[in-house]
């Protein structure tokens, strides 16, 4: 039940105090996030972990001025693709088969079955797919940060199109489509820290159906 105990303990941490997060903790936390679940394995975003202090300032003013940017240890962007293309997809199985040392061919009925399905799709649509995918990816990193014990604060609010000029994402085909930063908690002056934590009950989130 070690994982409960750690959900309860996270909260979105809302004021940090700028103690650096070990190295190892970080590495932990990024290679849970690299190994989570994935539409067809296809892991259509990056990551990009920032600490340089300067870029920090300017990407607070890009997120509403929130403190958690700079007085964080490390901010993590989610940068998902901008689109699925047959190219990007057939990079990805071709570097799973290697791995798997299958031939290269292995996996073509399913390649042209899965771009037969995303490329009649608007770009809209492919992008949209993309950031969802980032976003499991987030849980998993909430998670483990919880498990670490260093607090990270999902963050939607800031101006994408306005990270991703001033990261260069569009170059790399990428779009911003969430922040998390992670550090740890400013308990003299975070107001949330000792807030009851607060859910939807059980009986109205859950519904079996037999």
């Amino acid at each position: 039940m070690s994982l409960i105990e750690d959900l309860k303990w996270r909260y979105a941490t809302k004021k940090m105090n700028g103690n650096v997060v070990p190295q190892e903790k970080l590495d932990y936390i990024l290679e849970a996030t690299r190994l989570t679940a994935s539409s067809s394995g296809l892991q259509p975003y990056e990551i990009f972990v920032i600490t340089n202090p300067e870029l920090l300032e300017k990407i607070k003013v890009l997120a509403w001025n929130q403190s958690q940017i700079t007085d964080c240890s490390h901010l993590l962007v989610f940068a998902a693709w901008d689109g699925y293309s047959l190219e990007r997809i057939e990079k990805v199985f071709a570097r799973i088969l290697a791995e798997r040392g299958l031939p290269a061919n292995t996996m073509d009925d399913y390649k042209k079955t899965l771009w037969g399905m995303y490329e009649p799709l608007p770009q809209e649509w492919h992008a949209n797919h993309a950031a969802r995918q980032a976003y499991i990816a987030l849980g998993t990193a909430l998670a483990a940060a919880a498990e670490q014990k260093v607090d990270a604060t999902p963050m939607e609010g800031f101006t994408p199109a306005e990270l991703d000029k001033l990261l260069e994402l569009k170059e790399k085909g990428l779009k911003s489509a969430v922040l998390l930063p992670l550090g740890y908690r400013d308990e003299a002056n975070d107001w949330l820290v000792n807030m009851k934590k607060v859910r939807t009950p059980k009986e109205t989130f859950i519904t079996e159906i037999k």
